[in-house]
């Protein structure tokens, strides 16, 4: 049995209007033409016509229209002006003007801008896999110098990562490239790795956290070299157990050496650490043996006694004992002390979550403002825009702000949220 899909629709017959129709043809008449004063007259007579009437249902008056109501006219609202609008204002005008309803169409883009602007983005936002993929990705469209952006980004993005065998690699395919010298590898501690303060100082500040131990590394490896250093702590907030660890070790360690370090504002932050230490709780002990270190430069034996009993009770241990520093290093520490401090803003590691509140006293001084970033790792999305926050009002009152020393990543991303409108961005060529 064949069944059929698509059949055929009954056709629809439609009523057929009642008509009149003569059953005969007319006949041709005849009519002369007319004659002045003489009425006219057929000559032959109209023949009896039959029609066949065909029955129409009869129709149905329509119902008499109710009288239409007055219009009335809409309640004013208080506080509103009713609003007036004739007939010839209906839909006489044309699309709405507002700007709600626009739609922006930014022509010519520059597809160099947008690559560079989206890895920027990506590393702020600590997604480095994906920030070297898209780089490795957009290289292969420009060649030679017209990406010579996008093989900065790079380079510094692999010194970041440590990869140094690719940092090799891709240096020998830069030559090729863009005939020019690849930048050279920088060795943690070497020329260019750490702060441009490392001679003057070095600053600690915000939250160490031990899963970001760049700071520490470079405070280290500042610390093995030759000459003196001045460690800013003033602005140092706090850190976990695992950075607290990391920093007694290398400022034990320094001290045992010999070498003369200074610590500003130490006092400060070993009250904000002795806060959330509690005798008989053993917990945080490596903040414990932190805050003894920081008491024993301070030259407080009768505190440094104190909590050093406490950490006996604490964990039942034996606490480290007093040291007495020699005469001619507690005189270079005085005199390191009392030097004053230039004016440049020394910031470090990976800045995330910052609102740079304590940029306030150096700003409201007035005078040229000096922030070297030559340390810094990273700077998320929210940090750069408060910084772009925190310089707008100077820079409008016409203060001269210069940003020092950003990686190519990092100066990227100021360029992308404006702060290159904020201060003059100084970055390395290499």
């Amino acid at each position: 049995m064949v069944f059929s899909f698509f059949k055929k629709q009954p056709e629809k017959v439609v009523p057929k209007a009642t008509v009149a129709r003569p059953r005969t043809p007319l006949p041709e008449m005849k009519v002369p033409p007319p004659q002045a004063g003489v009425p006219q007259k057929l000559e032959q007579p109209l023949p009896d016509l039959e029609f066949s009437v065909e029955e129409v249902p009869p129709v149905k008056a329509p119902p008499p229209a109710k009288p239409a109501k007055p219009p009335v006219s809409p309640s004013p609202v208080p506080g509103r002006t009713p609003l007036a609008m004739s007939a010839e204002d209906d839909f006489d005008g044309e699309f709405t003007t507002s700007s709600v309803m626009a739609i922006d169409v930014v022509h010519d883009i520059d597809p160099l801008q947008a690559d560079v602007e989206q890895v920027a983005v990506l590393f702020a936002n600590s997604q480095d896999d994906a920030a070297r993929a898209l780089l490795l990705s957009v290289l292969k469209t420009y060649s030679g110098s017209e990406g010579i952006r996008l093989w900065r980004m790079l380079f510094d993005l692999l010194q970041i990562q440590g990869d140094r065998a690719a940092f090799d690699r891709f240096g020998m395919e830069f030559a090729r490239s863009c005939e020019m010298s690849p930048p050279a590898w920088r060795d943690a501690g070497g020329a260019g790795a750490g702060p441009a303060s490392a001679a003057k100082g070095f600053t600690l500040q915000g939250v160490l956290a031990g899963d970001d131990s760049e700071a520490l590394q470079q405070l280290d490896a500042s610390l093995k070299q030759a000459g003196d250093l001045l460690v800013d702590c003033s602005r140092l907030v706090g850190c976990d157990d695992i950075a607290a660890g990391l920093l007694a070790d290398v400022l034990i360690a320094a001290r045992r050496s010999g070498k003369v370090v200074t610590l500003q504002g130490a006092d400060i932050f070993a009250r904000r650490l002795e806060e959330r230490l509690k005798t008989g709780e053993p917990v945080h002990e490596s903040a414990w043996r932190l805050l003894l270190e920081l008491l024993q430069r301070l030259d407080t034996q009768a505190h440094f006694e104190e909590k050093a009993v406490d950490y006996a009770i604490t964990f039942e241990l034996s606490p480290p004992s007093w040291e007495t520093l020699p005469k001619d290093v507690v005189a270079k520490q005085t005199a390191l002390a009392a030097v004053p401090k230039d004016e440049v803003y020394y910031l470090a590691g990976e800045l995330k979550g910052l609102r740079f509140d304590e940029l306030l006293p150096l700003l409201e001084a007035g005078g040229p403002t000096v922030i070297d970033f030559a340390a810094v790792r990273r700077v998320d999305f929210y940090s750069a825009g408060q910084l772009v926050n925190r310089l707008a009002p100077f820079k409008a009152a016409g203060q001269d702000i210069v940003i020092r020393s950003p990686n190519h990543l990092v100066a990227e991303l100021m360029a992308v949220v404006g702060l290159n409108k904020q201060a003059r961005i100084i970055v390395p060529k290499s």
